[in-house]
């Protein structure tokens, strides 16, 4: 480093560099804080005072099981301690803002540094720069309340370090051995960049082992920082306004109002839409219901909000007193609106012949202030037009996208009656035949159960390796009855979990063990590993070992997967038939709900209708099929059962936007259909008493002996087709609440 009054850059002037840090140990004077830096030269005050990056320079000096400490700073410029809250006290400086930070954001930001020790490590070890600069250098973004007004920005972090500013001397033996274990040759900078993405164990246990104590190191690493709120609000916004869900209506145009306002620091904001000659003014958009004002088009003529739209360009009204031609604009100045944002959504329309703008709608922001907006406002909306155009757009849009083909037609027509500006009307499809079936996944919840046993029994078991290395190591009764509590718990887990074990067992081991980890770490070299060891099996996720519980929902999710598409691809025929709307979910397996008639399909007949009850129990019975090698593919005790529920007469559907479902039964016949739908998988047998449903099996379910006169055809065709055995269990189901009478037939799959 270049002493006071060393020339910097040649040729040139020599330029004195020489300023005071402050009463930094025997150098510092005069009880001076590292924050009052009084430079020699006048641009490098304009660095410290008046600098909009944030900048803090850290000093790193730690020795092998030396006391851990914060590493104080050498210089902190005015916006750094403003935004951080830091408050330099009795000569000292340090990074205590980790503190006011998020837990998300100490994590990122404690692996940031951590990245820099690792570079110095591997230098250290190997004699090469193995940490790539992009990786070393690359930005964080975290969120901190200004210390002053008291305001969320989001700060945008980067540390840097100069060539061989960070050195490491001397590691003990445990991280050397960790290192080993992680690469027993030295690494290429491709092969540390893997893993510093995908945390392998081993490498998860070497950034465990990495910390204060653990090596003697010194230097510097330069903390630089920038606000990037604007730009992460506009991201934020954006997001938002283009996701698959419509915005209006929703709490999420309430989130997308306030990013709104703040992102252009108004007071307020409103929203303008025309339809032919007719356009409605909305504001106090904050509020459950929003105010309502219709104007004629003709009378917003000499309008800015039709200059806006005309121009198809943001439009700046800098004193609404000034420029208050129409009632509109009236209106809103009256309700306190001094200087108007207006930004224009308009697309193109297409037609034969011709090409025009139509409008969309218009966003205004309102301050109540004159001269609020300015023209770094009006680019910054610029960017948001195509994702609140199409915001607005999908608004509309949103009623029939995404949907069922067979349907689709009638919300298309629901769009344009509303596109006209007449008033809603239900979506409703009359008469229709429902066809319902499940393939269930039995015994999934007893293999969770077991998952869970077998995560908590590890961590459990990790844990007390922790308490009792620190047992051995400190004479201390409360660390005894700890370990004794722990082994308690594990000849119960032992024994099974309860429903709330995962919750109250994991939060026990948070409470009870974990927050003493840095207690028992400091008394015991032991425990030190097998906290390292305990860390490093835990996945970041979920906070806790879950081994057993992620190749669980694996199994689960490749069996709903099959399922699916074995469904999906029996689809294409039976649309084939008639087209109809099919609903698929997927959970513990797959259940469909089918609904065909001439309200959908105006060429429906009762031959379809059969064809497809026929072709739907084709498609179940290939499903039975596909589960056969769950055992043997997936080494699991789960099973399939498979069900058809039967129902003669026709239901009414109708789209309620209120409720999850695209489409619900409506009427009291309709109703008893749904609670069947809901209770008919977990039914029992009436005589027996066992489940109605068996794997491997295909049961059917129907109320009159006309229903089982129709499907008894379908299961000797299913036998004829060599798919079913031709042996037929019958029986009675147990009463369900409000429902009586069902009956049910099954019958064994046989392999494909």
């Amino acid at each position: 480093m270049a002493s006071p009054g060393a020339a910097v850059g040649s040729p040139g002037p020599a330029i004195d560099l020489s300023y005071t840090l402050g009463n930094n140990g025997g150098d510092r004077q005069g009880g001076e804080t590292p924050n009052a830096v009084r430079p020699v030269l006048p641009w490098l005050e304009l660095i410290q005072h008046y600098s909009h990056l944030v900048m803090a320079v850290v000093d790193v000096a730690t020795a092998i099981s030396a006391p851990t400490q914060a590493h104080p700073v050498l210089f902190a410029n005015q916006y750094f301690c403003r935004l951080t809250g830091t408050h330099p006290e009795g000569g000292h400086l340090d990074l205590t803002f980790f503190d006011r930070l998020s837990t998300a954001n100490q994590k990122a930001l404690q692996e940031r540094f951590r990245r820099h020790f690792l570079s110095a490590l591997l230098r250290h070890a190997y004699g090469h720069d193995l940490v790539s600069r992009r990786l070393l250098h690359e930005p964080l973004v975290v969120s901190l309340a200004d210390s002053e007004t008291g305001q969320v920005k989001q700060i945008e972090l980067r540390l840097r370090t100069a060539e061989g500013g960070l050195e490491i001397s001397a590691i003990t033996p445990e991280l050397s051995a960790s290192l080993t274990a992680c690469w027993a040759a030295p690494p290429s900078r491709e092969q540390v960049a893997t893993h510093l993405l995908g945390k392998e164990p081993a490498f998860k246990l070497l950034l465990a082992t990495l910390k204060p104590g653990s090596y003697t190191a010194s230097g510097h690493i330069l903390i630089e920082g920038i606000d990037v709120t604007e730009r992460e609000t506009s991201r934020a916004l954006i997001e938002m306004l283009v996701g698959h869900e419509s915005v209006l209506g929703t709490r999420r145009f309430e989130e997308a109002n306030r990013l709104m306002k703040q992102l252009f620091d108004a007071t307020d904001s409103f929203l303008l839409s025309a339809e032919d000659n007719q356009a409605q003014l909305f504001t106090q958009l904050d509020r459950p219901e929003w105010q309502t004002v219709n104007y004629a088009v003709e009378d917003l003529k000499e309008s800015s909000f039709l200059r806006a739209t005309k121009r198809r360009e943001v439009v700046n009204v800098p004193d609404l007193a000034l420029d208050c031609t129409t009632q509109c604009e009236q209106d809103l100045f009256n309700q306190g609106a001094r200087s108007l944002l207006l930004i224009p959504l308009v697309m193109r329309t297409a037609r034969v012949g011709e090409s025009k703008a139509q409008m969309v709608g218009l966003v205004g922001l309102a301050s109540s202030k004159p001269y609020a907006f300015d023209q770094a406002d009006c680019s910054r909306a610029t960017t948001l037009i195509p994702a609140l155009t199409a915001a607005m757009r999908h608004s509309v849009q949103d009623r029939f996208t995404n949907i069922h083909p067979s349907v689709r037609w009638r919300f298309e027509q629901e769009a344009e009656r509303l596109s006209l500006g007449l008033p809603p009307a239900p979506v409703v499809f009359e008469s229709v035949y429902p066809l319902y079936g499940i393939s269930d996944i039995r015994g999934s919840s007893d293999e969770r159960n077991r998952a869970i046993q077998k995560d908590l029994l590890s961590q459990f078991c990790l844990a007390l390796a922790v308490v009792e290395a620190a047992g051995e190591a400190v004479s201390n009764a409360l660390v005894g009855q700890l370990a004794l509590d722990l082994a308690d718990h594990i000849t119960a887990l032992e024994d099974g979990v309860t429903v709330d074990s995962e919750v109250t067992l994991l939060r026990y081991l948070q409470g009870e063990v974990e927050l003493h980890f840095e207690y028992f770490a400091q008394h015991s070299a032991e425990a030190e590993t097998a906290i390292a060891r305990y860390k490093a099996t835990i996945d970041p996720d979920h906070a806790c070992v879950y081994t057993a519980r992620a190749v669980y929902d694996q199994t689960i999710g490749h069996i709903n997967g099959l399922l699916r598409d074995t469904w999906n691809h029996w689809q294409q025929s039976m649309q084939a038939i008639t087209a109809h709307y099919c609903d698929l979910e997927a959970t513990d397996g797959i259940d469909h709900m089918i609904y065909a008639g001439k309200a959908i399909d105006t060429s429906f007949t009762e031959f379809q209708l059969k064809s497809l009850r026929y072709e739907q129990l084709r498609a179940v019975c290939d499903c039975a099929r596909k589960g056969f090698a769950l055992k043997a593919t997936y080494d699991t005790d789960m099973t399939i059962t498979h069900l058809v529920l039967v129902q003669a007469f026709t239901v009414d559907i109708v789209h309620d936007e209120t409720t999850e479902h695209l489409f619900d039964v409506r009427g009291t016949r309709d109703t008893r259909y749904e609670i069947v739908k809901k209770r008919i998988d977990k039914a029992c047998d009436a005589e027996t008493g066992g489940r109605i449903t068996q794997p491997g099996m295909l049961t059917v379910v129907y109320s009159t002996s006309e229903e089982w006169q129709e499907y008894e055809r379908y299961l000797r065709y299913l036998h004829r087709e060599g798919i079913v055995d031709s042996v037929v269990e019958q029986g009675t189901v147990e009463p369900l609440q409000g429902v009586n009478g069902l009956k049910f037939a099954r019958v064994q799959v046989k392999p494909g």
